[in-house]
């Protein structure tokens, strides 16, 4: 069980056995409001349980063995415990405000998600007369009627006798997604990086870290 703290001045002369009959501590140098604070902060101090046969060994005094020191110091312990739930306290909550960060952050790339299978899909119903195949750009319109559809020719191939409203064009890429005609450049980019990403990690023994070496030149 832990050892109930105690801060004599000094054992009292009277024993019975090895038991020492301790008066209450006198705290010196503390305020009224000062005294009640520590009063309060020693209840949550433990401290080590002692024994007087330590081994077996009988010892002769256990009261200068077991003795507590200066009364600031059961101060000083109770200031480290309630600094320490603190500390505690903020990191656990440093780390949930991370979390939930994440979590904003993954439901801003779902809702991205969704948004962009709609369009996909959408333009993958727009009518077309030909067969599309990836990595080709094509132009949609909109004919008078409200009638979407695809086109190999560009506004700049029909020239000003374009017939129907421009909408914009797009890149079939491989993965059956449609990728912006403003965005085709970046993409392209970024896809040029993963493939050279794979060809050099390809051509590499097996090894346990990714490596990056290349990319950057």
């Amino acid at each position: 069980m832990d050892k109930t703290v105690c801060l004599p001045d000094q054992p009292n002369k009277s024993t019975t056995g090895s038991n020492l009959v301790r008066p209450r501590p006198v705290v010196k140098g503390l305020g009224g409001s000062d005294r009640n604070d520590f009063i309060k902060k020693k209840k949550t101090v433990t401290l080590v349980e002692t024994n007087s046969n330590p081994s077996g060994v009988v010892l002769v005094n256990s009261y200068q063995t077991n003795r507590v020191g200066d009364p600031m110091d059961l101060i000083a312990l109770a200031q480290q415990v309630q600094k320490g739930d603190e500390f505690v306290r903020a990191n656990a909550c440093n780390r949930l405000t991370v979390i939930a960060d994440q979590i904003r952050y993954l439901q801003e790339q779902a809702r991205k998600v969704l948004e962009d299978a709609k369009k996909d899909a959408d333009l993958h119903h727009a009518a077309c007369n030909v067969v599309k195949k990836p990595g080709n750009m094509y132009y949609l319109y909109m004919r008078e009627s409200g009638q979407r559809y695809f086109s190999i020719l560009s506004p700049k191939d029909w020239g000003p006798s374009c017939p129907h409203k421009f909408l914009g064009g797009y890149k079939l890429q491989h993965d059956m997604s449609w990728t912006p005609i403003e965005e085709v450049e970046k993409r392209d980019a970024e896809i040029s990086i993963m493939d050279k990403l794979l060809n050099s990690q390809a051509a590499l023994p097996s090894c346990t870290e990714p490596n990056f070496e290349g990319l950057s030149k």
